[in-house]
């Protein structure tokens, strides 16, 4: 077991190093010089030897190779993420932890919902198959899954904020809000329910069709037959047998799932001008601001290296013929 969990860290460690090249690599090659947005974007109203000094302040004006991917690396390695062109010099480090706690409370919130409600829903109509419970879920998480979130996420503000005024569609807070208050607080909550909502539905009809299926497949399985030759009960089988086994895909989609956590929805966080991970990116791809982009897909793909980690750490708890 610890020989297997020290292949997977090794394969970790790996996977980040491709990720930071990656990384540096994607972001040189799209169309844009980003010396005009630090010159305010007035390319005509300035001389080239300002625009040249713009570039060798910011280290633009030396070869990608060797000399920008080797700093980038070293200093990825110390954890300086360097400092953004559009927001003036400050740190993307300071930049990313500000927006951090807005995503997590969104898809964090949004995710707990969707695994509880999903995946209860999805192993109870995988073993009654054929049942009401079963078609009915089956169809609304399609739809759901198959709905643009952007187009969810305007419809419940129509419904839930234009028509019938109950909750708030735009922020994190109303203006005037009283720092520190506990007013402040629910007044933060009542914004995150819609946003929270719009991820939750599109993430539970995905964890309702694959705890279904995993179910399903588990239920026609020759050691239920035999289980249920020795006697046991409905509920014996279904927690002795039926659900650990269906959980091995669930924890797979759940644990991807959490690593896109940091990331957040952009199309959402859009849609509400929710101030976390994914209106940051929109700004910085705008604003062709490498710093602040490389610092968020790294990010990104750390968080998704690190759960995939977890699902294969977690697999062989789940399934001892995994750790041979």
């Amino acid at each position: 077991m610890s020989r297997r969990i020290a292949r997977s860290l090794l394969r970790a460690a790996f996977t980040l190093l491709m990720v930071a090249i990656l990384n540096f690599v994607l972001f040189r090659i799209v169309p844009g010089d980003p010396s005009a947005l630090l010159l305010g974007g007035a390319r005509n109203a300035v001389t080239a030897e300002q625009i040249g000094a713009q570039r060798e302040r910011w280290g633009l004006d030396r070869p990608l190779v060797p000399d920008q991917a080797l700093e980038y690396l070293s200093a990825t390695l110390r954890g300086d993420l360097g400092y953004s062109f559009k927001f003036r010099g400050r740190r993307v480090g300071d930049l990313v932890l500000e927006r951090l706690p807005a995503t997590v409370a969104l898809v964090g919130v949004a995710q707990i919902i969707a695994i509880v409600c999903g995946v209860m829903l999805g192993i109870y109509a995988g073993w009654r198959r054929g049942g009401a419970v079963d078609h009915v879920a089956t169809g609304v998480s399609l739809a759901l899954y198959s709905t643009p979130s952007f187009w969810l996420g305007m419809l419940l503000v129509w419904i839930f904020s234009t028509a019938l005024g109950w909750l708030p569609g735009y922020g994190a807070y109303s203006p005037g809000s009283a720092s520190g208050s506990l007013d402040r607080l629910v007044d933060y909550a009542r914004h995150l329910v819609l946003p929270a909502s719009t991820v939750a539905l599109g993430l539970m009809g995905q964890y309702v069709l694959v705890a279904r299926a995993a179910m399903s497949d588990v239920v026609a399985e020759d050691y239920m037959v035999t289980a249920r030759a020795k006697g046991l009960t409905g509920g014996q089988m279904l927690m002795r047998h039926a659900f650990r086994n269906a959980m091995l895909p669930v924890v797979t989609l759940i644990t991807l799932n959490l690593g896109y956590v940091v990331a957040g929805a952009i199309t959402v966080e859009s849609v509400f001008a929710w101030p976390g991970i994914g209106g940051l990116t929109v700004e910085a791809l705008n604003a062709r601001d490498y710093p602040v982009l490389q610092g968020i897909f790294l990010l990104l793909g750390a968080s998704i290296v690190t759960a995939n980690l977890i699902a294969d750490i977690t697999y062989g708890i789940l399934d001892p013929r995994v750790r041979q």
